[in-house]
């Protein structure tokens, strides 16, 4: 009687509020921002199509750059190789901490808020003092100069705080009736976060990684001050060479190649959605089969 008493008290609360005129203004004001939204992420994506899509030619894939063909294939080499170097070293690293602070950590240490604050206010630092430490410290005091090992150990720093408190949510929204069933059929600690938490907490990491590359392909200026603006390929990773976006902000501020600049930003456009797709696919390749074992 008590359960059903307290049932149709709360059915009786919703119907209140849902007629009440505060409920639909709220309503009116969710609804108008996410068409908001949504409309400038249209407006963004279709002012960036049509103005770069006519500009494509073949000439801009050409495998040096010059100044008649304003070529971005080295640009687009480069940015592939500092995004996986990036991810390479900052992955493994955030992933490792957050499981020390969920897993391992006392609850409520002062050592653990400590690492969270820091987390979070090296998440709001800009990234050009991210560039101007990486150019004092990489590029002076290691001797490394402008080169794409300078700019990658730079977005390492950048990417780390973001890849450690996204994995740490994610793993934290794993259920512990999941950790007590295995430490129940006898799996230890370590087995029981590699064979059941971390696989459970896959899309969330997966979702941190995604936010991670998109800052490191846009990222400009502090790749500015640590890889250089060559437009070139270099030989090895001690070589300075240009991202995509360092490449459009370069031809856009020299105002002689708008065109290409718009073209690049399509091409930008499509690296950011094609790793977010397949992103998008391995979490749910992962979350199937994690879901078909269980």
């Amino acid at each position: 009687m008590t359960r059903e008493n307290t049932t149709n008290k709360a059915s009786a609360i919703r119907n209140k509020w849902r007629h009440h005129p505060l409920s639909a203004l709220v309503s009116c004001l969710v609804w108008l921002a996410a068409l908001l939204t949504m409309g400038v992420l249209i407006f963004l994506v279709g002012f960036i199509v049509i103005k770069g899509v006519g500009n494509l030619s073949p000439d801009l894939f050409a495998l040096e750059y010059n100044s008649d063909n304003v070529s971005l294939m080295p640009a687009l080499i480069n940015t592939l190789v500092i995004t996986a170097l990036s991810l390479v070293i900052a992955v493994p690293i955030g992933i490792f901490a957050a499981i020390f602070l969920v897993e391992y950590a006392k609850k409520g240490s002062k050592m653990v808020s400590l690492i969270r604050i820091t987390a979070e206010t090296l998440q709001g630092i800009p990234s050009i003092i991210y560039g101007l430490f990486g150019l004092l410290f990489f590029s002076t005091a290691l001797k490394w100069g402008y080169s794409l090992l300078s700019g990658s150990m730079t977005l390492v720093i950048m990417i780390l705080p973001l890849i450690i408190r996204t994995t740490e949510e994610a793993l934290i929204g794993v259920p512990d009736a999941y950790r007590e069933a295995s430490f129940g059929l006898g799996a230890g600690k370590l087995r029981t976060i590699f064979k059941v938490v971390l696989p459970s907490a896959i899309p969330g990491i997966l979702s941190g990684v995604v936010l991670a590359t998109g800052r490191i392909v846009g990222e400009t200026a502090a790749l500015l001050y640590t890889a250089g603006s060559v437009a070139r390929v270099p030989s090895s990773l001690l070589g300075s060479g240009r991202s995509l976006a360092v490449h459009m902000y370069v031809l856009s501020s020299e105002g002689l190649y708008m065109d290409q600049a718009y073209a690049t930003a399509v091409i930008l456009l499509v690296f950011v959605l094609v790793l977010n797709g397949i992103s998008t696919l391995c979490a749910r390749k992962i979350s199937s089969a994690t879901t078909g074992k269980e």
